[in-house]
């Protein structure tokens, strides 16, 4: 199976990038922990880009792309933090009014877990007795539930790719630190341990990529439930390491080291995570 991104593709992603570099970029993400809350402007100006439209067909006014080309914008949304319930948004695009373009806030029971329960115009699934929860992410305010939505094959993927961007971006912001944190007179990159780190960060992204590709190609079961045991592995072992070879200095509120930690563990909780894909993929292996 060959992985090479096609032309359109790599025009899609990076139009994706500066939209969002111009959008959320690190000031507006600072300005988002400051004073948490969706902004619906932004929300809207996705909508009009197509990225929650991005797999309706044209005839329906979407974009008409697929599985593949959702999972690179995806990706890029996982890289910036782009907060909101972007995944719930997207899946509703076909049924919910509003919702391709940004007109409408969905939101979506994901196992027991809410995202953003009362910024939302609609609410899919069920979320009677909802208990708000206090979210290690400043960026993703949570309610519990008391039953189990269903879990979305499509969901869960998206949610991997989301993993994967932070797994990329926590690798480039340790890569870009040890080049110019200087320790006993060198680049602590020079050392061997911080080597190692680095190395090990970009194995499992890497790995994690081949696997959230290969799912959105096939969109089989077993290749989603793989693909997210290797992004969430990816991201949160990433975020530890990139504060590691950041030191104290990742968990200081001005950088953003911490911000991936916890959005990565925030994901790793929704519907799909650990147990589930790997009694899907067990099954999977023994049928």
């Amino acid at each position: 199976m060959r992985f090479r991104l096609t032309e359109d593709q790599r025009a899609l992603r990076e139009g994706v990038r500066q939209l969002l570099a111009r959008r959320f970029g690190r000031e507006a993400l600072r300005a988002a922990v400051a004073a948490p809350g969706l902004d619906r402007a932004l929300w809207r100006e996705l909508g009009a880009a197509g990225f929650f439209a991005l797999r309706l067909p044209e005839a329906d006014g979407g974009v008409g792309l697929g599985l593949p080309e959702t999972v690179l914008a995806f990706e890029e949304a996982g890289r910036v933090l782009l907060p909101g319930p972007l995944v719930a948004t997207h899946l509703a695009a076909a049924s919910v009014p509003g919702a391709a373009t940004g007109e409408t806030v969905v939101a979506a029971a994901d196992g027991r877990l809410v995202e953003w329960l009362t910024e939302a115009d609609v609410v899919r699934g069920e979320v009677a007795g909802a208990v708000p929860l206090r979210s290690v992410d400043p960026l993703t305010p949570l309610h519990r539930t008391a039953a189990a939505g269903p879990t979305d094959p499509v969901a869960v993927l998206l949610t991997a790719a989301e993993q994967l961007g932070t797994a990329t971006r926590v690798c480039e912001l340790a890569v870009q630190h040890a080049r110019t944190r200087e320790q006993f007179g060198q680049p602590i990159g020079a050392f061997q341990a911080v080597k190692h780190l680095c190395a090990e960060m970009l194995v499992r992204a890497e790995t994690a990529r081949a696997a959230v590709y290969a799912a959105a190609v096939t969109a089989q079961p077993a290749d989603i439930a793989t693909a997210r045991l290797l992004a969430d592995e990816a991201a949160q072992l990433g975020t530890r390491d990139c504060l590691q070879v950041h030191g104290g200095m990742g968990f200081t509120w001005e950088s953003e080291v911490h911000l991936h930690l916890k959005r990565s563990w925030v994901r790793a909780q929704r519907g799909g995570a650990n147990t589930e894909s790997e009694e899907l993929l067990a099954a999977d292996l023994v049928g």
